[in-house]
């Protein structure tokens, strides 16, 4: 049964406070935790959590303010849920920023909140619902009204975040997945596949792997392929229920294909980077950037950065696979960030996060993109290609104009040769060399990539490096992982950790500001 949790603003002569001395009081007023629980404690809206809980009479909740606050503690601070416990049962300061009173309180133990985040990942799946990332926008709103916080320009960029899993060979994983089948397995089932699984028992999956000659990796996933098709039906019949059974039917799907009563392996090329990482985290994906492979998921901020702005805030904040574009993950984001900051015009993004959807939809939404960077490679020659009003083209280098003309697939424009004869860049140009012209080949693309380029170079130069800053903003959620890498696993808790440390670092951007 849910419960409001308002047993914080009632007094009681037994307080922590009011057993201080004068100046232990005073500074425990002004401590980072009393503004904690002043400006995110007794904001949080605790009836977006009464879905969890039964309608009918019966037990009520363990404080849930409580709960998502000393979450929000535990991302900021980097806390294992041992210490988070300690802080909670011991030390006075994070007791008043949980809305604790008196010494002899202890509102949840770790197994409360295990249930509470549990309760939380079956609602989210259920009906595809975050709720702390209610509380993340209802505290955020509220914040950007009250100091009259500016939206109308903001940045955003993303972050590679690692699942805590390890990083799996191919047959390292194949492997790693037969062991926990066969954890599974009844002692009759062990029985009945003794001779199957006889070579690869007694060793991990990595000591296995460590003895495999570089030589023998095909005959060895061969042979797994033959133990996979040998349990399959037993899996699937006997053991469908199970979490590892799913795993193991996505892990043949994705490694081997069947053809009537033969099996292959699907050669590695063919493999996705949507494919099972990890059997310890089903939602890793993965990417290589810039020479480094990644395995778990992105992390996407968006903030003010209005520069009248006393303090800048985040104001949306998303994880997804790490296998998206960023462009697609600004397209899926751009409705949502318009419409909790509706003034928003001006939006700086770095030059992955550029393409034709976005513009059009950046069009009608009435909001302007400043890329900082332009993927692709850069011209040696600037040609200004600009889109006319009524849909043709006007195309210019540093020396001349072109006569553009629309081809059956996209447009030319044509250069005059002798222009082009004595122009000292002609060795560099990337137009190409006719009979007796030049001709520069493009598209609308490249149209909306300069137009992209062009509106920075557009603002004044006070505004032209606001995006710089925001880098600043992905290093505070970087600092709170282990070199990249999260303690935790699957998408919905790197979404946990995320928003509550999203809310942590805002509130700690106005504790400096009101305690300046």
């Amino acid at each position: 049964m849910f419960r409001k949790n308002d047993a914080h603003l009632q007094g009681t002569f037994f307080a922590v406070d009011e057993l201080l001395s004068p100046s232990q009081k005073s500074a425990f007023l002004e401590s980072r935790e009393r503004w904690f629980y002043e400006l995110v404690f007794k904001r949080i809206d605790e009836k977006v959590f009464a879905p969890l809980y039964s309608d009918e009479k019966s037990r009520p909740n363990a404080p849930i303010n409580s709960m998502v606050s000393a979450l929000i503690l535990q991302s900021t601070g980097r806390w294992s849920y041992e210490f988070l416990m300690r802080q909670v049962r011991f030390d006075l300061l994070t007791r008043k920023a949980i809305g604790l009173t008196s010494l002899d309180e202890v509102p949840f133990c770790e197994a409360t909140l295990f249930n509470f985040q549990k309760r939380l990942l079956d609602y989210s799946v259920s009906t595809g619902m975050n709720l702390i990332e209610q509380i993340f926008d209802g505290l955020t709103a509220e914040q950007l009204a009250t100091l009259a916080i500016k939206t109308d320009i903001q940045r955003c960029d993303s972050l590679q975040v690692e699942s805590n899993i390890r990083s799996y060979s191919r047959i390292q994983l194949l492997l790693e997945v037969l062991h926990r089948v066969y954890r599974v397995f009844s002692d009759e089932d062990k029985e009945r596949f003794e001779s199957i699984f006889a070579p690869y028992s007694g060793k991990t999956s990595g000591q296995y792997v460590y003895k495999v000659e570089h030589a023998n990796l095909g005959s060895e996933l061969e042979q797994l392929a033959g133990v996979y098709r040998a349990l399959r039906e037993t899996v699937a019949t006997t053991y469908g229920e199970t979490d590892i059974a799913r795993i193991f039917s996505r892990v043949f799907e994705e490694h081997f294909t069947t053809t009537g009563e033969t099996i292959s392996v699907k050669p590695s090329e063919e493999l996705h980077s949507g494919c099972l990482q990890s059997p310890d985290d089903e939602d890793a994906t993965y990417r290589k950037k810039r020479g480094v492979g990644y395995r778990g998921h992105i992390l996407t901020a968006t903030e003010t950065c209005n520069p009248e702005n006393e303090v800048q805030l985040i104001t949306d904040i998303h994880v997804t696979a790490n296998n998206r574009d960023d462009s697609d993950e600004l397209y899926d984001r751009l409705d949502g960030i318009k419409e909790k900051t509706p003034d928003l015009s001006l939006l700086y993004t770095d030059g992955g996060y550029g393409s034709e959807e976005n513009d059009e939809k950046l069009k009608n939404l009435e909001i302007e993109q400043v890329q900082t960077a332009i993927r692709g490679r850069e011209s040696a020659v600037d040609i200004a290609i600009t889109k006319c009003e009524d849909g043709s083209y006007e195309v210019h280098c540093p020396f001349q104009s072109g006569e553009v003309r629309q081809t059956r697939k996209r447009w030319k424009a044509i250069m005059s040769g002798k222009v082009c004869a004595t122009c000292p860049l002609r060795d560099v140009c990337s137009s190409v060399e006719r009979r007796s012209s030049r001709v520069i080949y493009f598209d609308d693309q490249d149209a909306l990539r300069q137009k992209r380029q062009r509106n920075i170079q557009n603002l004044p130069v006070e505004r032209q490096g606001l995006r710089a800053n925001v880098e600043a903003t992905m290093r505070e959620f970087s600092r709170r992982t282990e070199s990249g890498k999260l303690r935790v696993r699957s998408l919905f808790k790197a979404q946990l950790f995320a928003l509550t440390t999203a809310i942590g670092i805002n509130f700690g951007r106005l504790c400096r500001c009101v305690q300046c």
